[in-house]
């Protein structure tokens, strides 16, 4: 709205009649519609309030990110429409204040919320009062200081989530290199040890021969359990630099229902002695999918084991399977203690663990394996009220789609 017509208007609201007050009001109308059709096209969220907080004014796009409805929502306090938001520390530094927030309703994103104070600038209080009369030089500066009035805020919202979430894989996949540079280097120094004591284990055989009787028998015995422990060690390691470093998955059809019961199984011994109660809820009619089955059901085998581990003696594992047009979904849904939201801010992070012996890479493999499959991975919880932990793996592989042709003049 321009600043001249207003200026306009409120000089004249002492001189102007019924009839041209109709048509100022019929002009802010039109100019008040205007607007709101440019701040609905703007693709960033756009809100108003009050000096106390109170909405005024939110285009299109701010209830979408918020999940507000604007009728609903104008004259209600911005805090309590938008749960978590701390107005205060928006607000008490007085001028422009930019800040990233983390969101999670009515979908998890990161916004970028900048507030800028609104304040009327005094009109022509510093140069002459109602009546016509310049007031005295010495009042002129607090006369201004006393029409100037905070009215109250806008702020303009930008949805970050894309920039962020590239920013954090990047910070991910420098952190993976390094754990990787790091594996190798351990599975190295360990390999040389190992191999040195393959040899000795060998010459202390070949001594065993020339013993006899009871002196031969415990010497071999000793050397066949340090063989075991040897084999043992040679393949942890070689199981972590699987982990840490996935190959290429080997891609077969395979059974996702199968590879379920086969890891629930594999843990039937730990289930009994915790005295845990598994409940498989398996799609009947799922397709076969491209897997490479080892990894998949060792991506199972992480998860099922990170369950049993949050919900300690007599806890309730709920496994499902389902599909829908694109995916088939793996839930695994626990009633033990959860995790925060902090906690699942960092749940993917190398080494991140809040047990006290575990080693912060289960989540890490799960999500490499799920990612190599083409899939996604997905943590929901509240502390204290058990977590789900669902796998989304996609019904083919898909690396074009091609979209519909359409008029380009309509598009």
């Amino acid at each position: 709205m321009k600043a001249g017509f207003l200026e306009k208007l409120i000089g004249r609201l002492g001189k102007i009649g019924p009839e041209e007050v109709q048509n100022y009001l019929l002009r802010l109308a039109q100019e008040k519609g205007f607007l709101e059709t440019v701040f609905n096209a703007i693709q960033e969220g756009i809100i108003v309030t009050d000096s106390s907080g109170r909405i005024t004014y939110l285009n299109d796009a701010a209830g979408e990110l918020f999940g507000l409805a604007g009728e609903d929502s104008i004259g209600k306090q911005l805090d309590e429409r938008v749960q978590g938001l701390d107005w205060n520390a928006l607000t008490h530094s007085g001028g422009p204040v930019t800040r990233d927030l983390e969101i999670f309703y009515p979908r998890n994103r990161f916004i970028n919320f900048y507030i800028v104070p609104l304040v009327i600038e005094p009109r022509d209080a510093s140069v002459a009062d109602t009546s016509g009369n310049h007031p005295p030089s010495s009042d002129r500066g607090s006369t201004v200081a006393a029409t100037t009035e905070q009215v109250g805020y806008a702020i303009i919202m930008r949805d970050i989530t894309e920039s962020r979430r590239t920013a954090e894989k990047t910070i991910e996949s420098e952190r993976l290199n390094a754990l990787t540079l790091l594996a190798a280097g351990v599975a190295h120094e360990l390999g040389n040890p190992l191999n040195s004591l393959n040899i000795h284990l060998q010459l202390m055989e070949r001594q065993a021969r020339k013993l006899k009787g009871k002196a031969r028998e415990e010497l071999r015995h000793s050397i066949d359990i340090c063989r075991g422990e040897i084999n043992r060690l040679d393949s942890i390691v070689s199981q972590f630099l699987r982990a840490i470093r996935p190959s290429r998955p080997q891609l077969r059809p395979g059974n996702i229902n199968t590879m379920v019961e086969e890891a629930v199984r594999f843990f039937a011994a730990e289930i009994e002695a915790r005295d845990i109660v598994v409940e498989t809820e398996l799609h009947s009619d799922l397709p076969l999918l491209q897997l490479d089955r080892d990894q998949m059901k060792q991506a199972f085998y992480n998860v099922i084991k990170n369950s049993f581990e949050a919900m300690k003696r007599r806890g309730i594992l709920r496994i499902r399977t389902d599909r829908d047009e694109s995916h088939v979904r793996v839930s695994f849904i626990d009633n033990g203690g959860g995790m925060s939201a902090e906690a699942l801010s960092h749940v993917f992070e190398p080494y991140y663990t809040t047990k006290a012996s575990g080693t912060g890479l289960g989540l890490l493999i799960v999500r490499r394996i799920v990612r190599e499959h083409g899939g996604e991975l997905a943590i929901e919880s509240t502390e204290g009220k058990g977590l789900t932990l669902t796998i989304r793996l996609p019904l083919k592989e898909q690396r074009v789609r091609m979209l519909e042709a359409g008029d380009r003049k309509a598009a």
